[in-house]
């Protein structure tokens, strides 16, 4: 067996084990948590680890399709209900580059560098830009990872402490429940509007493709239903490998610079993050647990996974969040030139 090969089934083997324990503790999300636990702890101490590759990827689309899944026509009708509140996306954005920018630049970073690792956007998307422009891609990848790393940790404690959230809400039906039909058209519209997203270039592609079209299919009356929970735990268990296996090859130097910057810039976004909670909380533009996930600056898969089991509204959280990617993804490169940080190549 190839070597990679070997260490991609030693990590989803590792992965299993660490679904299995969390389970066995009762701790939350088992299938996330574990996973995701099990493999960052295997990665800081130099096990070669292997993502799982277009595996993962597709663990993803079924995000996409139970979001898609989860906007009906009473969801549609509620989004001028939801503006006042979505208007404020790019204002927190803003703020967020304005205040992450000078702080990276005090640390030490270059302007490009600093630029990006404080975007709020996608880890992808974000390195991505940032490599083209002449960042370290590397010290994007880890302060980005341990963004994530730490939201997704920490947002369920906040939940389940500060606002009373039980996460124990049905991630979805048992598969032998739903209708063949559905089944199938929910796995289909997974796999064209992923690949019909790349096609055209669409960012997020993995998730926004499949959301899209199975909104159509929603809004169309042809499906009722998310997927089966076994689609959606089997994508948190890759979602926690993701997110586990951006920190093999960390060295100490790493951990102490980029890890550590992450981390304390976290500290900044939880500030910025509660005070928007606040103001859509208090003017009554949100109830608290969707206000929190809506401004809760993790990746669109992690807040999914969230929202669907705190039983939050699926529809009011992931509107916010798309909003902030398109913001991030179409602003953060024009607004890098305008402010002569950088261009990309």
């Amino acid at each position: 067996m190839p070597s990679q090969m070997r260490n991609r089934v030693a990590t989803l083997l590792l992965a299993l084990a660490g679904a299995g324990g969390a389970w066995a503790l009762a701790l939350p999300l088992p299938f996330l948590f574990g996973p995701m636990g099990a493999c960052l702890l295997a990665a800081l101490a130099g096990a070669p680890l292997k993502g799982m590759g277009a595996i993962s990827t597709l663990a993803r689309t079924v995000l996409g399709v139970a979001i898609g899944a989860s906007i009906t026509p009473e969801v549609i009708g509620r989004i001028p209900q939801m503006a006042g509140s979505v208007a404020l996306v790019p204002v927190y954005v803003v703020i967020i580059g304005l205040v992450g920018f000078p702080f990276f630049r005090r640390l030490g970073y270059d302007p490009v560098t600093a630029w990006y690792a404080a975007m709020p956007g996608g880890l992808q998307d974000m390195v991505s830009f940032g490599a083209e422009a002449g960042g370290d891609a590397r010290a994007l990848a880890l302060i980005h990872a341990s963004r994530v790393l730490i939201i997704v940790t920490l947002a369920p404690l906040i939940l389940t402490g500060l606002y009373g959230a039980a996460l124990t809400g049905a991630v979805g039906a048992p598969m032998r429940d739903l209708p063949v039909a559905e089944l199938a058209l929910l796995a289909g519209a997974a796999l064209i509007g992923w690949k019909g997203a790349e096609r055209i270039g669409l960012f997020g592609a993995s998730i926004l493709g499949p959301m899209i079209l199975t909104t159509a299919l929603s809004l169309g009356g042809l499906i009722h239903t998310r997927p089966p929970a076994e689609a959606i735990l089997a994508a948190q268990l890759f979602i926690g490998i993701g997110i586990g296996v951006q920190y093999v090859g960390v060295t100490l130097r790493e951990l102490r610079s980029f890890i550590l910057s992450g981390l304390a810039f976290v500290m900044v976004l939880a500030v910025l993050a509660a005070i928007f909670t606040e103001v859509v909380t208090l003017t009554g533009l949100a109830q608290p647990v969707e206000g929190f996930l809506a401004f809760a600056p993790g990746g669109q898969a992690e807040m999914t996974v969230l929202a669907l089991v705190a039983g939050a509204d699926l529809g009011f959280v992931i509107l916010h969040h798309i909003t902030r990617m398109v913001v991030v993804i179409l602003g953060a490169p024009v607004a890098a030139r305008l402010m002569g940080v950088g261009q990309r190549r």
